[in-house]
């Protein structure tokens, strides 16, 4: 799939594939790759293990988005799916914007609309689902704007600061995306 551009009011989602994370390594300096993602070493650190250890399998990838403001062209965060699962047509979303000036603005409302047509359309997903922190309201009103709906608890599944944590699933089938009132 080429590499894709989408436009909102004030955003600008260009895609992120194994294959541009690559091209990026196998061509670009160091600075390039940061002044790319606008990211400091730490972040650009993520993205060598990503590209040193490998980014997909004969089924699971990551086709993910990075969030650019449009009013001067810098990137405020990502938002995408990881675990993307061809053979069964799932992916897990995941979004984030890196500084806190950034957020409670609609950026992420504004791109995840997007983001989500282009994962059901685009990449043909039946399932999009989301692991979030029951304490992390933000993030629930968000998936719960959209139309997602909570599945239940995984106990104890993602690890923060060295500390097993449990995790809420939320998912949003196809059928539910398209009829949406906004369809």
């Amino acid at each position: 799939m080429e590499n894709i551009v989408i436009n909102t009011r004030r955003l600008i989602l260009k895609s992120i594939t194994p294959q541009v994370i690559t091209g990026l390594f196998s061509s670009k300096s160091r600075e390039e790759i940061m002044a790319f993602f606008g990211t400091d070493e730490k972040g650009y650190n993520h993205y060598k293990v990503m590209y040193e250890l490998g980014m997909e399998t004969h089924r699971i990838s990551l086709y993910f988005f990075l969030i650019l403001a449009k009013e001067n062209n810098l990137p405020i965060g990502e938002c995408g799916f990881h675990t993307l699962n061809k053979t069964h047509r799932r992916a897990e979303l995941f979004y984030s914007l890196r500084n806190e000036n950034d957020k409670r603005k609609g950026y992420m409302t504004e791109a995840l609309n997007e983001v989500l047509e282009f994962g059901f359309t685009a990449l043909g997903l039946h399932r999009i689902e989301a692991l979030v922190a029951s304490q992390n309201m933000p993030s629930v009103k968000l998936l719960e704007k959209y139309g997602f709906t909570k599945e239940g608890t995984m106990r104890e599944d993602y690890v923060v600061d060295g500390k097993n944590e449990d995790s809420d699933c939320y998912s949003l089938l196809r059928w539910e995306w398209a009829r949406r009132p906004s369809s």
